[in-house]
Parts: C-alpha cells; sequence; structure tokens
C-alpha cells in the first residue's frame, strides 16, 4: 500500500472520528478528546512546512465546517503544524532522523513520543481553549481543560497508534 494512500486514509479516518464519535462525547469537566492532530503528527519528518501547513488547514476547516466551530480546529492544527519542524529539532535524536521513517510511538521510543506530541498537544489545546473561552477572567477553567483534555487526547493518541500502527519487525 503506497504512503499516499495511508496519508489519505488516515485523513478521513482521523476527521469522521472527530466529527461523528468524540465531538459528540459528553465527558464532562471541559474535556474535549481530539486525535486529529496525531494525523498531522504521524507524517514524514521531511515533509515541506507549507505541504504540512496546507494539509493541517484542509483537516482543521473540514472539521470546523461539520461542527460548526468557526475557524478553531484550522488555527489549532495550523499552530500545530508550523510548530511541528521546530519541536521535532529540539527533541531529536543524536543520530537525527531517518528518512522516510514514520514518527510514532512505537519508531521513536516512549520519551521521544511525550515529550514531542505531549508538547505539540499542549499547545495546540491551549490555542484552542483560548480561542473559544476567549475570556482571560476564565483562566483556570482554561486551564481545566487543557490539563484534561490534553491528557485524554494523548492517552487516546496512544491507545491508536498500540491499536493500528505496526510496530517495528525487530533484526
Amino acid at each position: 500500500m503506497s504512503k499516499t494512500f495511508v496519508h489519505i486514509f488516515r485523513f478521513v479516518l482521523f476527521l469522521v472520528l472527530q466529527v461523528f464519535v468524540l465531538n459528540q462525547i459528553e465527558l464532562g469537566w471541559g474535556i474535549l478528546p481530539m486525535i486529529y492532530p496525531l494525523m498531522i503528527f504521524l507524517l514524514p519528518v521531511e515533509m515541506d512546512v507549507i505541504v504540512l501547513m496546507l494539509i493541517s488547514f484542509a483537516m482543521g476547516v473540514c472539521i470546523d465546517v461539520l461542527s460548526n466551530t468557526f475557524g478553531l480546529h484550522a488555527s489549532a492544527l495550523l499552530l500545530f503544524a508550523y510548530l511541528r519542524p521546530w519541536i521535532f529539532k529540539s527533541f531529536a535524536p543524536r543520530e537525527d532522523y531517518e528518512l522516510n521513517k514514520e514518527t510514532n510511538y512505537f519508531t521513536m521510543g516512549g520519551a521521544w513520543y511525550l515529550y514531542t506530541f505531549g508538547t505539540l498537544i499542549l499547545f495546540h489545546h491551549f490555542w484552542f481553549f483560548l480561542f473559544e473561552i476567549a475570556d482571560l477572567s476564565e483562566f483556570l477553567y482554561l486551564l481545566q481543560k487543557l490539563v484534561l483534555s490534553a491528557v485524554i487526547s494523548f492517552l487516546l493518541s496512544v491507545g491508536l497508534q498500540i491499536i493500528f500502527v505496526q510496530k517495528p519487525k525487530k533484526r
């Protein structure tokens, strides 16, 4: 199966899961699980930032249109895509990244995944909830939503990878 087909399939899968499943679940305490940033995270490391941002914008706009959120998802995902190369560079392994190697929980390791995806998901969620609430007097509520949603989103993303991503074969 070609890499392009895999990425298109993921795009559609994450879009459907987010809009028709996760957005419909009411967990309480302001928790909104968001797994669609994982699709952008799993794209190849060497992908050009402009292409990355175009894909992010397309996914964000699709989610916004279907969720009636007026650009919140698109702007947060654009920030995620913009920061991704810098975060990847900040947490790069000593031997640097292998070209055409997928950056997931299994290929890069749990600690690397925690630092990179954790950092990116915090930025994404902070941006999303800051503009959703749009009132700094509700800062504690913003922090509550940020922390709880980020933790749930992170755990869901790891779980999805454990279930669906192929583990690299040991040599």
